[in-house]
């Protein structure tokens, strides 16, 4: 067996990283994270990524830095732009671009999509029940 990790491997690390980063914060925090990243994929594939991040950034705009829907947007941007070749970059900008392309956003997405997917996972399995997105 190989010793490199397969993307799915990779997805799953990162993920795990992400929600024992969350899982230091208050029960309320987890909560709301929880809430974000249950309802992240739905959002996605009913509203686009670009709407989904759009409204992310919005609900975390005039909080701290650290609110539940900016850390879900910092974390997707953390996996999705580097694996796009975008570097280190905020991935609604990226996809804003006047030169992005249309296959460029759909490989962002089923990136995105991906990575949620083992997100959610782990928010289920280790972080409180979830709180709606909404509060």
């Amino acid at each position: 067996m190989s010793s490199q990790q397969t993307i799915d491997q990779e997805r799953a690390a990162w993920s795990w990283s992400a929600i024992e980063t969350v899982n230091g914060k208050s029960e309320d925090f987890r909560r709301k994270y929880a809430g974000w990243v249950r309802s992240a994929p739905a959002d996605v594939m009913t509203n686009g990524l670009g709407q989904t991040l759009a409204f992310m950034l919005a609900k975390g705009k005039g909080k701290d830095a650290d609110s539940a829907p900016s850390l879900l947007y910092r974390h997707l941007s953390e996996w999705v732009c580097p694996k796009m070749g975008w570097g280190q970059a905020s991935l609604l900008e990226k996809l804003i671009e006047p030169n992005s392309k249309s296959d460029v956003y759909r490989r962002a997405t089923t990136e995105a999509l991906a990575y949620l997917v083992w997100l959610k996972r782990f928010a289920e399995a280790v972080l409180p029940e979830v709180t709606d997105v909404g509060e």
